[in-house]
Formats: structure tokens, C-alpha cells, sequence
């Protein structure tokens, strides 16, 4: 049985368009959730990019640390190691270095920078006979090395071009034994 064609005609004049008003609601909330979604991206991104400098600037403060260590040993051996440079590390006791303050002085243009100091004289003996009488440093030297470096390094390794500047630096302090 099929309705008459003005029957049809007053079922769509009776129609209010719902599916049309539900349809620009569900894009609206469709085009919120994009750009949360682009906004959580890029602060994922710089999160990362701030990782990724943190983590360089550690790594070269870690590489000046160890070259340090190398150059101590040498000192130490009375040896010679490629690529190690000669260092000439601080042998007063009460100098009132503060590696904390020492961290805070550097500056972000400053790529590198190495303090060495060798302590062992400044620790006490280990009992009660030694206390406050210098340790023989002859045969076990204990030094400090203090390194600190940024992020920046000669050439970007991803593109090969200078970086702009650096965004990140660290410090790292050891007490080393060679």
C-alpha cells in the first residue's frame, strides 16, 4: 500500500532537522579532540628534544670526566696515552672549592670545563692513630675532578651543521683513585 504524495509532503514539513544539529555537535567535538591531540604531540616532541639535550650535555660531561681520568693516570704512571691531555690538577687542601658553586658559575657559552684537585692529603687517616695526620699519597693519589659541559657540540650529527647554541648543561663531580 503506498501513502498518498501530500501525506509525504506533511511528514517532511514535521521534521526539525535533529540529525543536522547532532551532526555539527559531533564535528565540533571531533575538531576539539584534533587540536588537543596536536598540542599533546608537540609538547611530546619537546619534551623529548629537551631529553635528548639533557642526555648530550651528561654524556660530554661524562667524556671530559673520563679524558681527565686518563690524563691523571698518565700523570700518576708517568706515562704518555694518545689522546689524553696533559692536566695539572690543584694540590692545595683548604682552597674552598665548592663543586655546587663552581656548577652555578658556569656559563652556557662555556662548552667545557674541568676542575681537578688532588685530595688525598686533605682526607684523615682511617683510625683513631691516623686521625688528622695526612695521608702517604705516594703509592694511592685520590683527586676530584669536576667536569661540566652543555649540549653544544661542534657540529650537529643528524645534519652536519653548527648547532645555534646550547640549551642544557651538566655537571658531574667524582673522586677518582688511579
Amino acid at each position: 500500500m503506498t501513502r498518498p504524495v501530500s501525506a509525504l509532503r506533511s511528514n517532511a514539513r514535521a521534521q526539525s532537522g535533529a540529525v543536522l544539529y547532532i551532526a555539527l555537535i559531533m564535528l565540533v567535538l571531533l575538531a576539539l579532540i584534533g587540536i588537543v591531540g596536536m598540542q599533546v604531540a608537540g609538547m611530546q616532541e619537546r619534551m623529548s628534544a629537551n631529553y635528548r639535550a639533557v642526555n648530550i650535555a651528561f654524556q660530554n660531561a661524562e667524556g671530559i670526566a673520563r679524558a681527565t681520568e686518563c690524563a691523571i693516570e698518565d700523570l700518576v704512571n708517568r706515562t704518555t696515552t694518545p689522546g689524553c691531555a696533559p692536566v695539572t690538577p690543584n694540590q692545595v687542601c683548604d682552597d674552598g672549592f665548592d663543586p655546587l658553586q663552581w656548577d652555578v658559575d658556569r656559563k652556557m657559552d662555556a662548552v667545557t670545563s674541568v676542575n681537578t684537585r688532588l685530595i688525598g692529603p686533605c682526607i684523615s687517616g682511617n683510625t683513631s692513630l691516623d686521625m688528622g695526620r695526612p695521608l702517604n699519597e705516594d703509592p694511592n693519589p685520590i683527586y676530584q675532578i669536576t667536569a661540566f659541559a652543555t649540549d653544544e657540540a661542534d657540529l650537529d650529527p643528524d645534519i652536519g651543521i653548527p648547532r645555534p647554541e646550547a640549551t642544557s648543561a651538566a655537571t658531574i663531580d667524582t673522586i677518582f683513585r688511579p
